[in-house]
């Protein structure tokens, strides 16, 4: 029996990895898709088929949103049955926040969703986008017993494959972008492709693709620094139709215990704004009460981040946001992995 090769979407929806330099102006302009396997014939090599699909109009990353994410979610859940895996394109600033929200936004989700982009153009001479983009397809494409290696959202740069809500972009200059401190790598590409099988999500979905839409972005972040007045925290939460903070704390999920600071705390949590606790270090986890400075944040009611990016918060929290719950079910759920997105 002739195997069947698996079908591949790739949708480009803006950033460097979709440009190419004019070399008469000089000037970036925008690639077209359509002759991918012209521009890129390595990727005829790879056993599977690719179809391209773009934004009207692509867009710099700095100018995604949610109504963006929805666009793209519905894109794949238009194609969801005509293709094995999907290969998004996507500028590397805003990366992780959209990889992040994709993944709550599709759920019981069986088939890999990739995310990748690049430094460079894709035309430059030392360009990291086909390394990026090939590898990234021969991801999405592996299959094992009719069924794919990889059923959830990831992002691949520099050799690497990560769960997508466990990323962020670490620089804006070196190939190696981003970083994942707190979840090991999916997969590693050297001479060959090492795939790290144990910490591929494991969910058994027995339903169908939900696609989640419903997003809420009545949220803001507060970024704790020595000398942050009374004023500044109390202008943030008295934000009209606010309904969620996440606190950037220090180190293990710690803040100032003065008065003032905790006594405003509580008054908006009393009012109904969610706060949430997550570190502004890189690696590590929020462990409130393991320290005085946090134990009275878990007193008043403030929501534990546990260990999750601050992309992920927020993805996490607009995504939940959407949803009709409970107050407890909501700090429940928050403090409750999803999609592999935070530690036990």
């Amino acid at each position: 029996m002739r195997k069947v090769k698996p079908n591949i979407l790739l949708l480009y929806t803006g950033g460097t990895i979709g440009m190419i330099k004019d070399f008469q102006s000089g000037a970036l302009k925008t690639f077209d898709f359509k002759t991918l396997l012209d521009k890129i014939p390595e990727l005829q090599l790879l056993d599977c088929k690719i179809d391209t699909v773009s934004f009207e109009e692509p867009i710099d990353s700095s100018n995604m949103n949610p109504e963006l994410w929805v666009k793209i979610a519905e894109i794949i859940e238009t194609h969801y049955l005509e293709f094995d895996g999907f290969v998004v394109l996507h500028g590397s600033d805003t990366m992780s926040y959209t990889a992040s929200a994709l993944s709550f936004m599709l759920e019981d989700l069986t088939k890999p969703v990739i995310f990748t982009g690049s430094q460079l153009p894709i035309g430059d001479l030392r360009t990291d986008a086909k390394e990026n983009l090939i590898t990234s397809i021969q991801v999405a494409s592996l299959q094992e017993n009719g069924e794919s290696v990889i059923k959830e959202v990831c992002l691949y740069f520099e050799y690497k494959l990560y769960r997508a809500n466990r990323t962020t972009k670490l620089n804006a200059e070196n190939f190696q972008a981003f970083a994942s401190f707190n979840y090991p790598e999916l997969a590693e590409s050297g001479v060959h492709l090492k795939i790290n099988r144990e910490y591929i999500c494991k969910l058994n979905h027995k339903n169908t693709l939900k696609v989640n839409k419903r997003l809420n972005n009545n949220i803001a972040i507060v970024k704790l620094f020595p000398g942050i007045t009374e004023v500044f925290l109390k202008n943030v939460l008295a934000t009209p139709n606010l309904k969620a903070v996440i606190l950037e704390t220090y180190g293990a999920g710690n803040c100032p215990n003065e008065d003032w600071f905790l006594n405003t705390l509580k008054e908006y949590i009393k009012a109904g704004i969610y706060l949430i606790n997550i570190t502004q270090c890189l690696g590590g986890s929020v462990m409130m009460g393991h320290y005085e400075t946090s134990e009275a944040l878990e007193r008043i009611g403030v929501i534990s981040g546990k260990d999750m990016t601050t992309e992920a918060a927020v993805a996490k929290l607009m995504y939940m946001l959407g949803q009709n719950m409970s107050d407890s079910e909501f700090k429940t759920i928050y403090e409750t992995s999803l999609r592999g997105e935070l530690g036990a």
